[in-house]
Parts: C-alpha cells; sequence; structure tokens
C-alpha cells in the first residue's frame, strides 16, 4: 500500500513540475545552465530518480507498523513542492 501511494504522490510531483515548467514564469530563466538542458526536462528525470530511489528504499525498509521514514521524507517533500509550485503558478514570488 506504501509504495502505491509513493507511485500517487510521484505522479502529483510529476503533474506539478510540468506545470511550472508551462507557467513560463521570470523566475525559471534564472536558473543555472544544466537545468534548461534537454528543454527543461531535466528536473523530469531528477523527479523520476527520486520517485524510483523513494519506491525501492521504502520496498525494502518497510515496517509491519506503517510508514517507513522513506515514505514520510517523500511525503514532506512532496508538501513542499507544492507549497513552491502555487507560490510559482499564483505569480506570489
Amino acid at each position: 500500500m506504501g509504495l502505491f501511494i509513493l507511485f500517487l504522490l510521484g505522479i502529483g510531483n510529476f503533474a506539478m513540475h510540468k506545470a511550472v515548467l508551462e507557467s513560463r514564469h521570470p523566475l525559471l530563466g534564472q536558473m543555472p545552465w544544466f537545468v534548461h538542458l534537454l528543454g527543461g526536462r531535466f528536473g523530469l528525470i531528477v523527479e523520476f530518480l527520486l520517485l524510483t530511489a523513494a519506491m525501492l528504499l521504502s520496498h525494502n525498509a518497510a515496517t509491519p507498523q506503517g510508514a517507513s521514514g522513506v515514505q514520510l521524507a517523500y511525503i514532506c517533500y512532496t508538501a513542499a513542492n507544492a507549497l513552491a509550485a502555487w507560490l510559482i503558478i499564483t505569480r506570489r514570488v
């Protein structure tokens, strides 16, 4: 069940990342050169690697009591990602 939740959170992270890329916010133009590799898709590759690592580590460290520390860390990462995406998309930054 934990892997499924991580997978759904990963889909949400991909959607937020794509929405930020499509927002054409001026902040994106100030990012370092390596962020613009592959037409701005470099960040999506990093997002995929984070999700894959979280799922692999979670599968290996799952406890019978519930969520592992890896799952909680990825949930916190997703919450921070959602806040940042909201701030960028609504132009509050």
